[in-house]
């Protein structure tokens, strides 16, 4: 079999039918660029609310959740250990929600080869007082040089600097909650814990993280003000958060904390299991679509091979007559396919990157993600192959059925009808 000829007889075929030629590889271009795009959107809007969500989640939470005693007492009883027992109006066991030994653990996480860094946190309810007015809220206490790396608060500052909480007395408030009591940087807020404690503190700071839940309630100050406020030692802590190298390994990492340490763990994962379920119904849907399209484009080259076909039979007659094979015709034709397939392929490419390019451009400014200037874009190339080979794939698949038609004509016939 004589490729080349091959090859040279389907270009010859090609240019004969240009136009034709040139409306299905205009279909291939048109279903690849939007796969591109789409794909490309798409995903970075995943990744856009995965970071949103991620920036604010520790991989592994270690904390004391308040619940009730797994032993009773009837059951360490054995007068009574084979009875069935029924147990009513169980009460939660009052173990308060600081993490016993939190140096040592906190200590113990940094030395681990998996663990990027720690953080210690104290979480804790509060009324913040306006007048005779009380807004419920929380007060994070941080270490504030590890949140800021572990969780980047900078990014989501719009007054202050997250330094300043470093200052005695000092607090951090989410824009929700400034824009309700009327507050800004240098005012002084007055705190009341739940057992009626009241602290003045100094705002030195405002941020905006774009989640409503959380600008509206959320407080930051330090570990050692939070301590203060609580009336609480300086070894009082409620939550280790941790953020690992590899985050697919923090389910299996928490449960090991869990054991390890005697404590209550949860993992990214099952913290945020909603967004995790978006995440994956977007990309289903824009690989659906993407699809689609290509399948259409599909369609398209398959109808114009057909009509070449039935118009070049003549030509297909006289191919076989001179010593042309089935098997030379059906590759004349899927050659011809390949070619379309291939320019189409590229070009859509090429055109779903400046389309890429252009959205990524597109100023996009909403007060609910302050970070965010312009459309989300995900480039990976993994898309691009993904769109070249199912070009490939589909324009292959169009071709290859009128070929094995073409293959089967009867010279003989289609002379004799001449």
């Amino acid at each position: 079999m004589n490729f080349k000829l091959i090859l040279n007889i389907a270009i010859h075929l090609l240019r004969a039918r240009l136009k034709q030629s040139i409306v299905a590889a205009a279909g291939v271009t048109f279903g690849i660029s939007m796969f591109v795009t789409l794909l490309g959107f798409m995903n970075g809007l995943n990744d856009l609310l995965d970071n949103l969500m991620l920036n604010r989640t520790a991989h592994v939470r270690l904390y004391n959740e308040i619940k009730p005693t797994e032993q009773q007492p009837v059951v360490l009883s054995e007068q009574f250990q084979k009875n069935t027992h029924f147990i009513r109006s169980i009460k939660p066991k009052d173990e308060g929600l600081a993490i016993y030994n939190s140096r040592a653990i906190i200590q113990n996480l940094k030395q681990d080869e998996r663990v990027i860094d720690v953080s210690a946190k104290i979480t804790t309810p509060v009324f913040f007082n306006s007048g005779t007015i009380e807004i419920s809220g929380i007060i994070n206490g941080v270490d504030v040089l590890a949140e800021d790396k572990l969780f980047q608060l900078t990014d989501y500052m719009i007054e202050g600097s997250v330094n300043n909480l470093l200052q005695n007395n000092s607090i951090m408030i989410g824009k929700g909650l400034s824009e309700k009591m009327l507050l800004t940087t240098g005012d002084i807020i007055k705190v009341t814990t739940a057992k009626g404690d009241l602290a003045s503190l100094k705002i030195v700071g405002i941020f905006q993280i774009g989640i409503a839940e959380i600008d509206n309630t959320l407080t930051y100050t330090s570990l050692d003000t939070a301590q203060k406020i609580l009336g609480k030692p300086t070894n009082y802590i409620t939550d280790i958060q941790v953020k690992l190298y590899d985050i697919s390994t923090a389910s299996v990492v928490a449960k090991e904390f869990q054991h390890r340490f005697n404590v209550d763990t949860i993992d990214y994962e099952t913290a945020n299991s909603q967004f995790e379920t978006g995440s994956s119904v977007r990309s289903i849907i824009s690989y659906a679509v993407g699809i689609v399209l290509l399948i259409v484009a599909g369609f398209g080259i398959y109808n114009i091979m057909n009509m070449m076909i039935f118009e070049k039979m003549d030509s297909i007659a006289i191919l076989k007559a001179t010593g042309f094979s089935g098997q030379d015709v059906k590759w004349i034709f899927i050659s011809l396919s390949l070619i379309i397939g291939i320019v189409g392929g590229i070009l859509g490419l090429l055109l779903g990157l400046v389309l890429s390019t252009i959205i990524d451009s597109i100023p996009f400014e909403t007060a609910s993600l302050p970070t965010v200037t312009t459309y989300p874009i995900n480039y990976n190339p993994f898309f691009y192959i993904i769109g070249i080979t199912f070009a490939l794939l589909t324009s292959t698949i169009a071709g290859l059925f009128p070929a094995l038609k073409a293959s089967k004509v009867d010279p003989v016939e289609i002379i004799r009808g001449k």
